[in-house]
């Protein structure tokens, strides 16, 4: 009997997924687009100057939605890789090596953010500050996840190499996190949490639109990046044939 449990069980399925990651994509992608220029628009030309930091503050449009992607999307490339490791899962590997590209885009995006506001707030490009140290190894992690995975010529083998790193690397996301209130740091505490923010409404309604666009992009790119690693994995089978065809 048909449940809907096992109708999207189905889509665990390489072939299934294809045509569904296909289907949806789009949709996020054009999602990203409005939102991020909506977002951009109300960081950059509504929301006021901030009575301390200028218009330098307005960095934290960019720098603060890619630092919260940068950590979330590890720990989900880090499940997908789990999940495959302990069930052998095709479709898990090929979406943790998806979204690992992404990933590092964002650590990358927060890093070099992070650089531009620091700039003029601490006087220095960069500090070994713990903030900033923490999510230089979670771009190192990316890489490294990405550089295990490509060395490795078969493809099941390398999901499972690739996934250790990924499960072990998972404990720096904690550090990240918490490294502001464990530590004596250069870098700020958060403005936005669960017992309420510190900003400006325009200000927040900005960040949190940027948040959201960020999210529909990582979901769109990696959606359309897992559909080409599908295709290449089961380039040998009678479906991919007639896809490509």
């Amino acid at each position: 009997m048909n449940t809907p449990v096992t109708h999207w069980f189905k889509f665990a399925s390489p072939q299934n997924f294809y045509h569904l990651a296909g289907k949806l994509w789009p949709w996020f992608a054009a999602l990203a687009t409005v939102l991020c220029a909506v977002g951009l628009w109300i960081g950059f030309f509504v929301a006021p100057v901030d009575a301390q930091q200028g218009q330098g503050y307005r960095i934290i449009f960019v720098h603060v939605p890619a630092s919260q992607m940068s950590m979330f999307i590890y720990l989900v490339m880090a499940a997908w890789a789990g999940i495959g490791l302990a069930f052998n899962t095709r479709l898990s590997g090929m979406v943790a090596s998806a979204l690992a590209p992404t990933g590092a885009l964002f650590a990358f995006l927060s890093l070099l953010t992070g650089a531009l506001w620091g700039k003029p707030m601490w006087g220095a490009w960069w500090v070994w500050d713990a903030r900033l140290t923490s999510t230089l190894i979670l771009l190192f992690l990316y890489l490294g996840f990405m550089a295990l995975h490509a060395s490795i010529d078969d493809p099941r083998r390398a999901d499972r190499a690739s996934a250790v790193l990924a499960l072990v690397g998972a404990v720096n996301v904690p550090i990240i996190y918490f490294s502001v209130k464990w530590w004596n740091t250069l870098h700020q505490g958060a403005s936005v949490s669960l017992k309420g923010s510190s900003m400006a409404s325009t200000m927040l309604t900005g960040m949190l639109v940027m948040v959201v666009a960020f999210w529909m992009y990582a979901i769109a790119i990696a959606l359309f990046r897992v559909r080409n690693i599908i295709l290449d994995r089961e380039r040998h089978t009678e479906w991919v044939k007639h896809a490509v065809a």
